[in-house]
């Protein structure tokens, strides 16, 4: 397998691994009222990945956010709601690191460098994927209280998770003949399997902390084994 040099697209600046952005006034100031419903964001999903859905109050919520009960009810209407809008929020927000690494690598790819690419696109995710402690709690959570929640399983199925995303990718270089992947998005559960798909097992499991060079063997030899059945022959 020959190598080349990775060409990440240029221009990016390297995304936040999670948090999102604070919203601001017209005079370019946080309002009173969102610094309120970012401090309910935080304290919410601290205590809901320390304590689970059932055994976490709103009464704890606000104590922790230092605000009222009355303030969480006029933000999000009840704790149902606002356990579904918190983590949707904060799994959108990851999300969209993973979408800029796959601008990176995966989008603009040269010809001479799509195996390079790959493999870079793999680690980088992979790494990110194991040392993103809040994303391995939200992983925990979510697999905890999906029974519970509809909600939560449908937002895992949809066409914009990692792997629906990686798949509209793989469609565009399988049209330069690059790849040859029939079935993309079987392609990139792959691909997804291969590598953060390892972390996640390992991690959702509590398994031993992974060190640095068997994150990357997790993720070079899965790129490499996903290459090695989807390269043109």
């Amino acid at each position: 397998m020959t190598t080349h040099r990775a060409y990440p697209r240029s221009g990016r600046e390297r995304p936040r691994a999670s948090g999102v952005a604070p919203r601001t006034s017209r005079g370019g100031r946080v309002g009173a009222s969102e610094r309120k419903r970012e401090a309910i964001v935080e304290a919410a999903l601290r205590l809901f990945m320390r304590d689970g859905y059932a055994r976490t109050s709103v009464d704890a919520i606000a104590d922790e956010a230092q605000v009222s009960k009355r303030t969480i009810y006029n933000h999000y209407g009840d704790k149902e709601n606002l356990f579904l809008s918190v983590i949707g929020e904060r799994f959108d927000s990851m999300m969209a690191v993973f979408v800029d690494l796959m601008d990176a690598y995966l989008s603009d790819v040269p010809d001479d460098a799509v195996e390079a690419n790959i493999v870079a696109f793999a680690r980088e995710a992979t790494a990110l994927a194991a040392r993103s402690q809040e994303r391995l709690a939200l992983l925990r959570l979510v697999s905890a209280e999906a029974p519970h929640f509809p909600e939560l399983r449908a937002r895992r199925m949809r066409p914009q998770t990692v792997a629906g995303e990686i798949a509209t990718r793989l469609v565009r270089l399988a049209a330069r003949g690059l790849l040859e992947v029939p079935e993309p998005e079987e392609a990139a559960n792959h691909l997804f399997a291969l590598t953060i798909g390892q972390i996640n097992n390992r991690s959702l499991l509590r398994s031993v902390e992974l060190t640095d060079a068997e994150i990357e063997h997790i993720a070079t030899s899965g790129a490499h084994a996903f290459l090695r059945a989807y390269l043109p022959r």
